[in-house]
């Protein structure tokens, strides 16, 4: 596993990363077939990542926070992204319950918003992220890469 640090000073920089990321998806369309973790307190920048990033890759219409629908999908011409949030979950059974193991048996990009509430029901991630807010725009971002697949990523785009 590898693990890398970034000091985010301003969503531009939140952005440029997120672009960084979409380019080389766009470019090797295999490359992101990959679980995503983002942990960070509210207001953290889960979202705001996840939306630069679907920029990136070409959506287009209102990206929203999937925290009341639990998952928004969206069709991108590299691969079909899936956005969880799983904040409003109580018990990690709701993930079962709810269907999910037959999205996260399918090829594509899972983000997931909140992964302790479904804590034990998640596969192996491929990138962990960690966001923190040091003032009003700074975050520091810690990015563990526990699979050979998000280590290889993790490399490409830093």
């Amino acid at each position: 596993m590898i693990v890398k640090t970034f000091r985010w000073a301003d969503e531009a920089a939140t952005s440029a990363f997120a672009t960084r990321l979409a380019q080389h998806w766009l470019q090797q369309p295999a490359s992101a077939n990959m679980v995503v973790l983002l942990h960070g307190d509210l207001g953290a920048g889960k979202t705001t990542l996840v939306r630069h990033l679907l920029r990136g890759l070409d959506v287009t219409g209102r990206i929203k926070s999937p925290t009341y629908a639990v998952v928004e999908p969206y069709v991108t011409p590299c691969v079909q992204v899936w956005h969880f949030d799983f904040y409003r979950f109580g018990d990690p059974r709701e993930w079962e319950d709810a269907g999910l193991r037959d999205i996260f048996a399918t090829p594509g990009l899972k983000l997931v918003e909140w992964p302790d509430k479904a804590a034990g029901m998640l596969p192996q991630a491929d990138w962990v992220l960690h966001l923190q807010t040091l003032d009003d725009d700074v975050r520091e971002v810690v990015i563990e890469a526990p699979t050979a697949a998000g280590a290889a990523l993790l490399q490409e785009v830093s």
